[in-house]
């Protein structure tokens, strides 16, 4: 009989300025300010998954954004592999959290995985000027990263027929 280790999880992160410089680093966090990451990290936690884990299940809710920071993970969809990610920085997760519905896809660790998650539920636990802030970089970051994969899927159809 196999035993399977569950992913680990760290506390809500607090200020911690190695993580906040690290996280300044990544492409999509790299615009925001020490004060704007600060916050941000209150509503964060590290996650470690191991090779097979999933981390994000198809058809289920929950309100994790997820930055990979290690290793490597696949998106399956309908039991479909539609990519892998492995770079620093790549983010999922967003699409649930824009449109408030299920999960649309799977996300499984291929490797040994560290991810920051954030918890978007809290949004609506904040006020004022910390719920703007939050909402701002969320979205920023969701606009950064749509923006990237529409011009992906724009080269991909170009590809594919030439020309519009």
């Amino acid at each position: 009989m196999m035993l399977h280790k569950a992913m680990k999880e760290s506390n809500y992160i607090r200020e911690n300025r190695q993580i906040i410089e690290k996280l300044r680093n990544l492409p999509v966090l790299k615009n925001f300010s020490y004060e704007d990451l600060k916050g941000f990290l209150k509503l964060s936690k590290l996650k470690e998954y191991e090779a097979g884990e999933s981390i994000i299940v198809e058809g289920q809710f929950d309100n994790w954004l997820f930055f990979l920071l290690s290793g490597k993970v696949k998106v399956v969809k309908g039991g479909v592999d539609v990519c892998t990610m492995e770079k620093v920085g790549d983010v999922f997760g967003e699409m649930a959290i824009i449109r408030g519905e299920k999960r649309s896809a799977s996300v499984i660790a291929l490797n040994n995985v560290v991810c920051l998650a954030v918890d978007a539920s809290y949004i609506d636990e904040l006020s004022g000027d910390d719920k703007m802030k939050f909402t701002n970089i969320v979205y920023r970051i969701f606009a950064s990263l749509l923006g990237y994969r529409l011009n992906l899927t724009t080269a991909e159809l170009i590809g594919r027929r030439g020309r519009f």
